[in-house]
């Protein structure tokens, strides 16, 4: 078992874990949810708050905890996961070599599956870990868990932090225990009439008075004249019982100077008998700066910085709130189109401007008493408490979005920006915070997907979507372990004379209960999870070496077309995993030719233009894929490294029909033709479309007229290729 680091600063971290006042047997209440809504959001048996002490762990809450467990903090993988920065994700204990002979794993807890991530003090110390715990292994722990998993890991540093100061305002006052004449702690001492007997120096400084002037007045006039009914109202009280215990001393007092000015006073009381007769003590402390800065803390814990809006945390508790009061609200959540461009052409100043002018106009427009909340970057979110209509929700989202696209004058520059928006409503889609929100967001992300400025209301089915992409999540680890993935080759012909060019690599998975599967089924949850890069790079090196083994078996000139996934781009070096795999399979470069589609040149612009510079220089062909549906495709004829356009099927299909396709069509071989560029028609299904298409001038063509994907060995004898073909392979992570 290998055991937790000590942090060099653990002296320090000890300290700020001590102003929290936490112990084993004694949970933070305000923590509950917090763990109760982990484990249903992930659906985990187990899920806790564990603070990280000097040698041994405690639960500030937890929940799906059975019995007794060995918490000391060499065994603990939450001391592990204090030392990170980021989500610690365990997939599977007993295969990690930090935790397999740990006795929280080999013993009756049974731990195989944690995903812990650092609670931490204002100061950045480290207090201890949220954390959710399976027994049984999980792989499917996706990048938007470790996302929502810090999402609740701040709900959780925020009730931490408000504990502290609830505790630090407590303790403040009972501080003083000694009675000293020259303590720098203000002291009064009075009988049971209210006469002052006795003051410190202290005192008489912070009331205006000069030391003489105490004995004899009433403790009374050092209040405002507000309450000085309540004082001698708590005076009698402690008279009458002769004692302080179960006392409650009112807060809000105001004290009174001799010149008649007021400060927030801090008041405690105790008492004591002596020979027979009940003397008083006072400790009194202008609070006024301290009640300020504790103000300011919890506005800072609340406040976005730049906007003034509502943060995160405080959306989230609100959202609580009002549930826990009221049941009904909406939830609307709003991401600027555009934004990103305004960032990147006009610069920061100008885009933080932006966010505060629409932070403006959202609180402007909103209806009362809604609560307006930046959560982060260039999203928004409503918070409609009692609002229970989808149709009135909609029309104050359209109505914010319309706000919104108005023109903004920053710095002389005109700017535009549109908006989109998820709505979601309690208690029809989600009866907690945490669910509601999260079905805002995915009603959102519909929203998205149809376009500019479109507003979605939820629906299950996106949550149904969601799960299935869980689902298919775990499911691709196994198939890329088991190597269920196979390439099939479509075949790209010579339009002039039939004659074969190359074949285009397509991934399909053999799936052993649903049969053989198109990329269609599972690409949108392969390319957003973490195994997009591994499968990418397992297509390519596949490939290479059916192309290569067929180029020696007869087809001399063949080339083969990879399509490579967005996360490649990101993953080690795309250039030189190329430069490898046309190595090892002795594949000449201008033999293979990768395939793009606008998505992945949008999303990483830079990181992609240099990636496919290098990749050119290296003799490899580019050609960009379903040209002529996107926003950028004139931009990419004249600033990116291509050698090929593919003309996307859309076009193709009602290229006889339609005559307005077909100027598409010539418009697109023109270009091509003025950048120097080949040209590929994809879904070809009819012999009088190949003819235009060749009319036309376009070289090549791609479609059900000249062959379906096939695997391997049905390639090979459909054209005449000699030798073996290549087995299935494995994608192996």
């Amino acid at each position: 078992m290998k055991c937790p680091p000590v942090l060099e600063t653990e002296q320090e971290r000890l300290k700020a874990l001590s102003e929290y006042g936490l112990r084993g047997d004694h949970p933070l209440p305000s923590l509950e949810p917090v763990v109760r809504i982990a484990a249903r959001m992930f659906d985990m048996p187990v899920s806790a708050v564990n603070m990280i002490g000097s040698d041994h762990v405690f639960f500030a809450a937890s929940t799906g905890l059975d019995g007794e467990v060995d918490m000391s903090r060499d065994a603990s993988f939450c001391a592990h996961a204090i030392t990170q920065d980021e989500v610690m994700v365990v997939p599977d204990a007993t295969r990690d070599e930090r935790f397999h002979d740990n006795p929280l794993v080999t013993g009756p807890a049974g731990l195989r599956f944690y995903a812990g991530v650092p609670l931490r003090s204002p100061s950045g110390h480290a207090l201890g870990a949220l954390c959710l715990i399976d027994s049984r292994p999980r792989h499917d722990f996706s990048p938007e868990d470790r996302a929502r998993l810090r999402e609740l890991a701040k709900m959780a540093a925020d009730r931490l932090e408000l504990r502290r100061l609830e505790l630090s305002t407590e303790q403040s006052r009972h501080s003083f225990e000694e009675y000293a004449r020259n303590s720098p702690t203000a002291v009064v001492w009075f009988d049971e009439q209210g006469r002052i007997v006795a003051w410190n120096d202290a005192a008489a400084t912070l009331h205006g008075y000069d030391p003489d002037e105490g004995t004899g007045r009433q403790v009374e006039t050092l209040v405002s004249e507000r309450h000085q009914t309540t004082v001698r109202e708590l005076i009698a009280r402690v008279a009458a019982a002769g004692s302080v215990d179960g006392l409650a001393v009112p807060g809000g007092m105001h004290g009174m100077r001799k010149d008649g000015s007021e400060f927030l006073l801090g008041l405690s009381v105790f008492c004591w008998r002596e020979n027979g007769r009940l003397t008083l003590n006072a400790h009194l402390q202008d609070i006024t700066e301290r009640q300020r800065g504790e103000e300011e803390l919890r506005r800072q814990a609340n406040t976005d910085v730049l906007t003034g809006l509502a943060n995160r945390a405080c959306l989230y508790r609100r959202t609580e709130e009002t549930l826990a009061r009221a049941g009904a609200a909406a939830v609307l959540m709003i991401d600027l189109d555009g934004f990103k461009d305004v960032n990147d052409t006009l610069g920061h100043e100008v885009g933080d401007a932006l966010l505060r002018e629409i932070a403006r106009r959202l609180e402007q427009s909103a209806p009362q008493p809604a609560t307006v909340a930046r959560i982060g970057g260039d999203e928004f979110a409503l918070l409609l408490p009692g609002m229970t209509s989808p149709e009135q929700a909609s029309a104050c989202a359209r109505a914010a979005i319309a706000r919104i696209t108005d023109p903004v004058v920053v710095n002389g520059h005109q700017v535009r920006v549109a908006a989109s928006c998820g709505v979601a409503l309690a208690p029809v889609h989600a009866k907690e915070a945490l669910e509601l929100i999260g079905n805002a967001d995915l009603a959102l992300f519909q929203a998205k997907r149809h376009g500019r400025g479109q507003t979605f209301v939820f629906v299950p089915a996106l949550r149904m979507e969601a799960v299935a992409r869980r689902l298919y999540a775990i499911e691709l680890h196994r198939a890329v372990d088991e190597g269920e993935f196979v390439l099939f080759y479509q075949p790209q012909i010579r339009l002039d004379n039939g004659a074969l060019a190359g074949a285009e690599a397509l991934i399909r998975w053999r799936h052993p209960q649903r049969g053989l599967l198109s990329p269609a089924a599972f690409l949108p949850a392969l390319e957003g999870g973490p195994l997009a890069a591994v499968v990418g790079f397992w297509v390519l090196d596949e490939a290479c070496a059916q192309a290569a083994l067929w180029r020696r078996n007869g087809a001399q000139n063949f080339r083969i077309g990879v399509n490579l996934f967005g996360a490649q781009f990101r993953v080690d070096d795309l250039p030189a995993q190329v430069t490898a795999a046309l190595q090892r399979h002795g594949l000449p470069p201008q033999a293979l030719e990768l395939e793009i589609t606008e998505n992945i040149v949008l999303n990483n612009d830079a990181l992609v233009l240099d990636t496919l510079r290098r990749l050119r220089a290296l003799g490899v062909g580019i050609a960009f894929d379903d040209f002529g549906t996107g926003y950028a495709s004139l931009s990419l004829l004249k600033s990116y490294p291509l050698n090929r356009i593919k003309i996307d099927r859309s076009f193709v299909q009602s290229l006889i029909e339609s005559e307005r396709d077909a100027s598409v069509v010539r418009a697109i071989l023109d270009m091509a033709r003025s950048f120097g560029l080949e040209t590929i028609a994809e879904g070809i299904e009819k012999a009088p479309q190949r003819l235009r298409l060749q009319n036309f001038g376009c070289e090549e063509g791609q479609g059900y007229l000249f062959g379906r994907p096939v695997s391997a060995p049905e390639f090979a004898e459909t054209f005449g290729i000699g030798g073996p073909a290549l087995g299935a392979g494995s994608a192996h992570t």
